[in-house]
C-alpha cells in the first residue's frame, strides 16, 4: 500500500521532498523615496514600510544586503511643485529619484535596481498617461516614457519597469534604450496589471491616486485571464526581458497561465493591499503573520513566479539568514 504520509513524517524528510522553495535571491523589496534628508515616515496603511530620504534608504539597503536581499524596486513620492501635465520632471536629470539611483549604485554596485516608468508620480493629473479632455492618450504618452526610461538607465537602473499599461510602450522603450547605447538594460514589463482594489496603501505612500476618473481604460479588467496572454505576446515581441503579473495572490491563475505560455522569467507583485490584509488580520489575532506570509509567498512561487516583489521581503530574508 502506498502511504504518502511516510514522506511527511519528520521535518528532515519533508525538507527532502519539498517541491517549492523560497530564497532571498527571488525576492525584490520596494522602497518609497522622498526628497530631503533624515526622513523616515511610516506608511500608516502598510505597517513596517516607510517613505525614506536617500540617507535613510542607504541604511535600509545596507541592512538588507546583510540579510542576503540585494534587489530593490524604487518608487518616488514627488511633491506637487514638480508635477505638470506632461510629467516633465520624470526625465529631468536633476530629479531626486534619478540622483538616488546614482547614489545607490555608487555605494552598492552589486545591487539590482528596478525602476518605475509611468507618468502618475509626476503628473498633475495622477494618471499613467497624458490626459486630454478626460481621455488617456496612448501614443502621445510613449515618447515621454522613452525619455524617462533612458534617463533611468543613465542613472544606473539595471531594469526598467514600465507600469503604465500603454499599448506599444515596451517596443518604444526598447528602441530608445538601444539607440542610446543601453542595450544591456533590461525591461520588466507590467504585462498583466489589473485595475485592482488592492493598491490603496501604495497610493497612500506616494499620493499618486488619479485626480479624476479611474485607470480602467488602461489597466486590465479583473474578470479577464485570456487577455493576459495577448498582453504577454505583445510584450515578448517588443523585447521584454521579464513579464509581471500585478497583483499576485488574487491572480495566481494568471501567473500559471503566463508560466505555461513562455520561458521568459515571470515576476509577481505581492501588492500593498494584499500585504496590509495580512498585517490587519495578525493584529487582530486571527492568524500568525510569519506563517501566513511564508505560505502566501510559497503559493505565488508554486503558481510559477520566478521573482516576487513583496513588502515582506526584508522580514522573510532576515528569517532565512
Amino acid at each position: 500500500m502506498r502511504r504518502p504520509r511516510r514522506n511527511r513524517r519528520t521535518q528532515g524528510i519533508r525538507s527532502l521532498v519539498k517541491e517549492t522553495r523560497l530564497s532571498p535571491d527571488q525576492l525584490v523589496y520596494p522602497l518609497f523615496l522622498v526628497d530631503g534628508e533624515g526622513i523616515r515616515e511610516e506608511v500608516s496603511s502598510l505597517p513596517g514600510n516607510y517613505r525614506l530620504s536617500v540617507d535613510k534608504a542607504i541604511a535600509t539597503i545596507e541592512s538588507s544586503l546583510e540579510r542576503g536581499l540585494s534587489k530593490f524596486i524604487l518608487f518616488p513620492s514627488v511633491s506637487d511643485e514638480h508635477k505638470d501635465k506632461r510629467a516633465s520632471y520624470s526625465f529631468d536629470p536633476g530629479n531626486f529619484y534619478l540622483q538616488a539611483a546614482r547614489t545607490f549604485k555608487r555605494r552598492f554596485p552589486n545591487t539590482v535596481l528596478i525602476s518605475d516608468a509611468a507618468l502618475d508620480p509626476y503628473s498633475s493629473d495622477g494618471h499613467d498617461g497624458l490626459v486630454k479632455d478626460g481621455e488617456i492618450l496612448n501614443d502621445e504618452t510613449l515618447p515621454i516614457l522613452a525619455k524617462m526610461a533612458v534617463e533611468q538607465a543613465r542613472a544606473g537602473f539595471d531594469i526598467i519597469g514600465p507600469s503604465d499599461m500603454m499599448d506599444g510602450r515596451v517596443g518604444t522603450i526598447r528602441a530608445a534604450l538601444d539607440h542610446s547605447g543601453f542595450t544591456n538594460t533590461g525591461i520588466m514589463s507590467y504585462t498583466a496589471k489589473y485595475a485592482s482594489a488592492f493598491y490603496g496603501p501604495f497610493r497612500d505612500a506616494l499620493d499618486s491616486a488619479p485626480k479624476t476618473g479611474d485607470k480602467k481604460t488602461y489597466q486590465m479588467d479583473p474578470a479577464n485571464r485570456r487577455e493576459a496572454l495577448i498582453e504577454a505576446d505583445l510584450d515578448i515581441g517588443e523585447g521584454a526581458d521579464f513579464l509581471m503579473v500585478k497583483p499576485a495572490v488574487h491572480y495566481l491563475d494568471v501567473i500559471l497561465s503566463l508560466r505555461e505560455y513562455t520561458d521568459l522569467p515571470i515576476a509577481a507583485y505581492h501588492v500593498s493591499g494584499e500585504c496590509a490584509m495580512l498585517h490587519a488580520a495578525a493584529r487582530n489575532g486571527w492568524l500568525d503573520l510569519e506563517s501566513a506570509v511564508e505560505e502566501t509567498l510559497l503559493a505565488i512561487r508554486r503558481a510559477g513566479a520566478d521573482v516576487i516583489i513583496t513588502y515582506f521581503a526584508r522580514d522573510l530574508a532576515e528569517r532565512m539568514v
